[in-house]
């Protein structure tokens, strides 16, 4: 049902993918030159840089993030079946693993992108697909629980 834990967890989990849409998730600034470099989940931002920000596609952050979120808010509503919820969170754990994938790849190209003696840093948009790994788990163990818990319930019968 709706208002099960589970169901709280996942929606935890959208909303936290959600912010990966929202928040910056990598920045770097140099501050001899006051060059600025921003990832975001859908571009670079760039502020006084001479050269362009990397040319890459940075928008499959966005999108994955976006694919985990719909398929948590998705795997909410199919309570009657909970292996097909099953089965769905674990789409959702590579589909947040690609993710985090991503991330760690695209932050690599703008930290060439400015002086490579300086480290930029992650933001809080970076540690969000980890939140919801932790959410995807927990919610995948109660959903297992609930599914026990049926099976004990019909070999009483």
């Amino acid at each position: 049902m709706i208002q099960r834990i589970q169901s709280v967890f996942l929606l935890l989990l959208a909303l936290a993918m959600l912010g990966v849409l929202l928040l910056p998730l990598w920045h770097k600034t140099d501050a001899l030159t006051h060059q600025e470099l921003t990832l975001t989940a859908f571009a670079y931002a760039a502020q006084g840089v001479a050269a362009p920000a990397p040319a890459a596609p940075v928008w499959i952050i966005g999108l994955l993030a976006a694919a985990a979120a719909a398929l948590a808010l998705f795997e909410i509503f199919q309570f009657r079946t909970r292996g097909k919820q099953l089965l769905l969170g674990s789409a959702n754990l590579l589909l947040i693993t690609a993710t985090l994938g991503a991330e760690f790849y695209f932050s690599n190209l703008g930290e060439q992108a400015l002086n490579i003696k300086l480290e930029g840093q992650f933001m809080l948009g970076f540690y969000l697909p980890t939140l919801a790994l932790l959410l995807n788990l927990l919610a995948s163990r109660f959903i297992r629980r609930d599914e026990q818990l049926v099976r004990s319930a019909d070999r009483l019968r």
